[in-house]
């Protein structure tokens, strides 16, 4: 009678519930690795789509595209070097003489002096008809000319303050005393191609002019300088450096000769940082200082 009993059972289950189908363990495991496969498969498509995605933005670039033969970006307070390119390389400087010619006259010469202008001070290609034979000049103004639209006889004057020779003495031994031992200069203004430096010899100059001397900084952005020709007339010095007018702009020079290309020394600020910005040899540094602070805004910090 028990075994009828128990016999009963199962087929009242199976009436009620259907057929029953026993769940082992390794079928419990096999569950749970499919969830798991499943899971994994999930996480590839979406991984795969924000790869596809990545792929169609613009990822940042290791450095700029620039054409400069040769470049340094360095935060002056801290002389960290954010980018550089050969800089340690001499090249031809042509005008960027001029920001030593301006350090030596300030340290060697009272710029309220005036000075008669003579045919030596205005030999050099590259005048300006309100520098003319003659004319009672102050050394000020002659730094004016020589910084803003870069007139080679306003720095050959400046030079007459201590004699020429003198001077240029003067000037290379400060690049000795700021440690600028791959800089020479051979003139003073820049037409002589063998003036060379260094971008990370002119990146000491802009240190040593931002910390001692501002005023230099303030008169290469000044793009409202008059004097009058030898008929009276009031001729406006143009500002030859496309950034003078950039609020981001600190202060600097511009140079060129067909040896040298474009050259450029100059600070920005930049992520609320003083940047020396410098560039030797560059087929456009207009173009290339542009991209440089455009890289260092978004990749420097």
């Amino acid at each position: 009678m028990k075994h009828a009993i128990f016999l009963i059972v199962p087929i009242v289950l199976v009436f009620l519930f259907g057929s029953v189908m026993p769940l082992y363990a390794d079928d419990q495991v096999m569950v749970v690795q499919q969830q798991q496969i499943q899971a994994l498969q999930e996480e590839i498509k979406r991984l795969r789509a924000l790869i596809a995605t990545l792929k169609t933005q613009p990822q940042p670039q290791s450095r700029p595209q620039v054409l400069s033969e040769s470049y340094l970006v360095m935060d002056i307070l801290n002389n960290s070097v954010v980018l550089e390119k050969n800089a340690g390389q001499t090249y031809p400087i042509a005008s960027v003489t001029k920001l030593m010619n301006a350090v030596v006259a300030l340290e060697n010469a009272d710029i309220n002096q005036t000075i008669v202008l003579t045919n030596d001070m205005l030999s050099p290609q590259g005048y300006s008809p309100s520098l003319f034979l003659n004319l009672q000049v102050s050394i000020k103004n002659l730094l004016r000319a020589s910084l803003t639209q870069s007139v080679n006889d306003a720095a050959q004057a400046i030079s007459y303050t201590v004699g020429n020779q003198k001077f240029l003495e003067l000037m290379n031994q400060k690049a000795r005393d700021l440690g600028m031992n791959n800089t020479y200069y051979y003139d003073v203004h820049g037409l002589n191609p063998k003036n060379h430096s260094t971008s990370a010899d002119l990146a000491k100059l802009l240190t040593y002019v931002y910390n001692n001397h501002p005023e230099i900084l303030a008169i290469t952005k000044d793009n409202d300088f008059w004097l009058p020709d030898p008929t009276g007339r009031l001729l406006k010095f143009k500002n030859v450096n496309n950034f003078s007018q950039s609020p981001d702009f600190i202060g600097g020079k511009t140079g060129y000769l067909p040896e040298a290309k474009e050259s450029f020394a100059s600070l920005f600020k930049v992520n609320g940082k003083v940047m020396a910005i410098v560039l030797l040899r560059s087929p456009n540094r207009q173009k290339d200082t542009l991209k440089i602070i455009d890289w260092v805004k978004a990749n420097a910090r």
